[in-house]
């Protein structure tokens, strides 16, 4: 975030509040995480978001087996 928001960021702008600042981070956050694809390793194109959603219903079988006694919990 640092290399690829702030650093940029404060090159193009001078922020009068940190309201401004967050207005700005807000909308890098939505693009990075809602409409941009990445090449990441599991997420085969899809956004991060994307990815995140897929995978929580194997996230919750997951941590409830663990609840359960059925498998060790993995950290």
């Amino acid at each position: 975030m640092l290399d690829e928001f702030y650093r940029i960021a404060f090159r193009k702008t001078i922020y009068a509040t940190i309201g401004d600042l967050q207005a700005d981070l807000d909308l890098w956050m939505r693009e990075f995480n809602e409409v941009r694809p990445h090449q990441g390793k599991w997420c085969f194109g899809k956004t991060p978001t994307q990815t995140f959603l897929d995978a929580l219903p194997l996230a919750k079988e997951k941590c409830l087996s663990a609840i359960d006694g059925d498998q060790p919990a993995v950290a």
